[in-house]
């Protein structure tokens, strides 16, 4: 929800339009803590998803090198998916797998939407992560000597992991 803070310059608005900034501006959003409702609380815009997305998909076919966090040094799956969220929506996720896995909130398969983060592995543990681009896809950077690449959550490799999602 987008929230448009505008001063009023009338003297009988004025205490009115104090009061709504009061109160339209000062609202925080739910904290990592909250616990999701429906569909997970976004600080990510539609556009913002469906930029990171696009940019993610772009990405395919940029070399996997461990550690690596640019186009041009090449991708680790935390190192991708840091890159295309701070270029695309100025977030700027944990840069370890172990710390992407409390990063945002729990999103539960059926609500899974464009943006949102895929994270493979057992508990507080995990291994892998990628970026949700629809239609049951996801864009990670696998191991050394591949590259960026887009599979799907149902391919008979991945269904077999436990998978969680996060939206941020």
């Amino acid at each position: 929800m987008r929230r448009v803070c505008v001063p009023l310059c009338l003297p009988l608005a004025v205490p009115l339009a104090a009061a709504l900034l009061l109160v339209g501006c000062t609202t925080t959003p739910p904290s990592a803590s909250t616990p999701s409702r429906g569909t997970g609380y976004s600080r990510l815009s539609p556009d913002q998803a469906s930029d990171i997305a696009i940019h993610a998909l772009g990405l395919v076919g940029t070399p996997y090198r461990y550690g690596g966090n640019t186009p041009d040094s090449g991708f680790d799956c935390s190192g991708l998916i840091g890159y295309v969220y701070k270029s695309r929506a100025g977030v700027a996720p944990p840069r370890t797998v172990a710390m992407l896995g409390d990063f945002g909130q729990s999103v539960s398969a059926g609500d899974l939407r464009t943006g949102d983060l895929v994270i493979f592995g057992a508990g507080r543990n995990p291994t892998h992560a990628g970026i949700y681009v629809g239609e049951g896809r996801f864009v990670h950077a696998p191991s050394t000597g591949g590259t960026v690449r887009l599979d799907q959550l149902a391919s008979n490799y991945w269904s077999k992991q436990k998978t969680s999602f996060r939206r941020p």
